[in-house]
């Protein structure tokens, strides 16, 4: 039986005497999707800051591939050079786009593939231009970042993240700093990326988006997983309470919206 492309086994964030992420476990095979949902503050966002290293977990273990990282008390117990690895087999996006505002967009994507990744500089602008296209973005590769709307802005974070070649996307919430009305733009790129069977983690609050596109749905509350399946099941005929509440209170504001 083949093993699982990602394995996050008995994850752990403390921040202090709070513990953000508590003890999650998660795997997912490769051209996946796995969509994690939950209220405000329940750990979601942390927990993927935790799988990209942008916060050292506290505890715990994570692969992707052949790389596996553990930690015991905040410090690494692997190699430093496979940690590299797995960073490099990733990439992601955040809500609030993150982007360089004194670089102009084909810059700001083309960057760190020939920094980070020693890509030819007149081959990552080529990438660039071809990425730009990708989302939506012909002719705004010269403009800056303060002449684009939040959901240009959050296309060109999609092209960045492409343009690192990454084995992995990891979406944190990429739609919540939008219009209403540019939230679907965000989403059909995220929806075609689905479809080239990218692997994908996606936190959000889009609840049909996710039961659309994600092969597994994960509830978090106080920094657990309260629930898995499949997302059809779990949104139409949840099995815990609590998932149960969620629900009904996320209705209840989409009525009023």
């Amino acid at each position: 039986m083949n093993k699982p492309f990602i394995q996050i086994d008995s994850l752990v964030k403390r921040y202090g005497a709070t513990v953000a992420v508590d003890g999650v476990s998660l795997s997912m095979d490769e051209g996946h999707i796995t969509a994690i949902i939950g209220a405000s503050g329940c750990g979601k966002s942390t927990f993927l800051r935790c799988v990209n290293l942008l916060e050292n977990p506290t505890s715990g273990s994570l692969r992707i591939g052949d790389d596996t990282l553990a930690y015991t008390n905040s410090t690494l117990s692997s190699g430093e050079e496979r940690a590299l690895s797995y960073r490099k087999s990733m990439a992601m996006v955040f809500q609030s786009f993150e982007l360089f505002p004194h670089m102009s967009v084909l810059r700001n994507v083309a960057l760190a593939p020939a920094i980070v990744n020693g890509v030819p500089l007149d081959q990552a602008i080529e990438q660039a231009h071809a990425l730009l296209d990708r989302v939506g973005l012909h002719g705004k590769a010269n403009e800056y970042p303060g002449q684009l709307s939040g959901g240009q802005s959050q296309r060109v974070a999609i092209a960045r993240a492409l343009a690192m070649s990454p084995r992995v996307l990891l979406f944190d919430e990429a739609t919540s700093a939008l219009d209403p009305e540019l939230v679907g733009e965000v989403l059909e790129v995220i929806g075609e990326l689905a479809d080239e069977g990218r692997t994908m983690i996606v936190v959000t609050h889009e609840l049909e988006f996710a039961k659309d596109v994600a092969d597994t749905l994960v509830f978090f509350d106080q920094g657990r997983v309260v629930e898995t399946g499949k997302p059809h099941e779990m949104i139409d005929n949840p099995q815990s309470e609590r998932l149960g509440n969620f629900l009904k209170r996320y209705q209840r504001i989409r009525t009023r919206a």
